[in-house]
């Protein structure tokens, strides 16, 4: 890791974390403070102002899915692929879950406060307590480096969900299993075929059926599963009836 992103990281601290967890069968929106020294502190020793940064991070539903469909999806390099195919062969069964999340940056605000960042956390603190908004983070960053405190945040909150809220939460809905060393791996169906795909792939149709949803998505899914010769008659049936 870079020297300056790891003295970030390591410099960051969660003031408050959002009483709840990512959703793990809808969307979440996380409203954020990210509080930081002004950069140019460091020059005048002033530690009585304070800059805010306010945004919010929205998050996807969290999807379910096996090592074999992590190498199947794009974007990744050659190695990583290879890593994933490794992964596959031997442990074909485990459970992952694929995060997408966007910070939206349209709504980002920044104001420098004549406080020290102390009592503007506190302050903040508060107003969200008034508010009783359940889904507010607060954050005190390091100044330059603001963005690399935010990403600290959203990782730990990725795998605090991971562990507190997706596992147990796909597992009641019997999408995954925990085998003899307390792994999570995923429930198939007689065929061989994961619970959260078929549903997932129903869900699919459906939209594409009533054309909320474009044919190349169910495809991208279909053969990220690797199931389309099983779906292609129904698949192409969609076109017949337009």
């Amino acid at each position: 890791m870079d020297e300056r992103i790891q003295y970030a990281f390591e410099h960051t601290e969660i003031l408050r974390r959002p009483e709840q967890l990512i959703s793990t069968f809808g969307s979440s929106v996380i409203h954020y403070y990210v509080l930081t020294e002004p950069v140019y502190s460091e020059f005048t020793k002033n530690d009585l102002e304070t800059v805010v940064r306010e945004g919010k991070v929205s998050w996807f539903q969290p999807k379910l899915l096996t090592p074999n469909y992590m190498f199947r999806i794009e974007g990744f390099s050659r190695e990583a692929k290879n890593a994933f195919e490794d992964l596959a062969s031997q442990y074909p069964d485990l459970a992952g879950i694929l995060y997408k999340f966007k910070v939206n940056k349209e709504l980002d605000e920044m104001n420098f406060v004549s406080s020290p960042w102390l009592t503007v956390a506190e302050n903040i603190n508060k107003e969200i307590d008034k508010k009783r908004d359940s889904l507010c983070a607060i954050i005190k960053g390091v100044a330059g480096l603001w963005d690399v405190s935010l990403s600290k945040f959203i990782l730990d909150m990725m795998v605090r969900s991971v562990y507190l809220a997706q596992i147990p939460d796909f597992k009641k809905k019997g999408f995954v299993g925990i085998n003899q060393i307390g792994q999570a791996i995923i429930a198939k169906d007689r065929y061989g075929i994961p619970l959260t795909a078929r549903e997932e792939i129903e869900k699919l149709f459906k939209l594409v059926e009533k054309g909320e949803s474009k044919p190349i998505k169910l495809k991208e899914e279909l053969d990220n599963w690797g199931v389309f010769e099983q779906y292609q008659d129904r698949f192409f049936g969609l076109f017949r009836r337009r």
